[in-house]
């Protein structure tokens, strides 16, 4: 336990300018190296699916969060509390 600190200080000591350097280094310099992922085509539309899915996602969130409410203020709990919002969220 006494150790853990002066290990802990001495390996931040010694990082703390490799990112420092990291930091202040040209932001084209760091990319250098090749790109993983491909560029977006013009003609894709995977764009406007990953709105749409972030939209219906945070749509079903919200509507969740509003059936979790009123099962709060139901004092509903365990078993009923599940099926009242899987219920409420209309799942089959």
């Amino acid at each position: 336990m006494r150790l853990q600190l002066p290990v802990v200080a001495f390996g931040l000591c010694c990082l703390l300018p490799l990112g420092v350097i990291w930091a202040v280094q040209p932001s084209d310099a760091r990319s250098d190296a090749p790109s993983s992922t491909p560029a977006p085509t013009p003609g894709s539309s995977s764009s406007a699916a990953a709105d749409k899915f972030a939209s219906d996602a945070a749509a079903r969130h919200a509507k969740r969060t509003a059936c979790l409410k009123e099962a709060k203020t139901k004092k509903l709990v365990g078993a009923k509390r599940s099926a009242y919002v899987k219920n409420c969220l209309g799942a089959p």
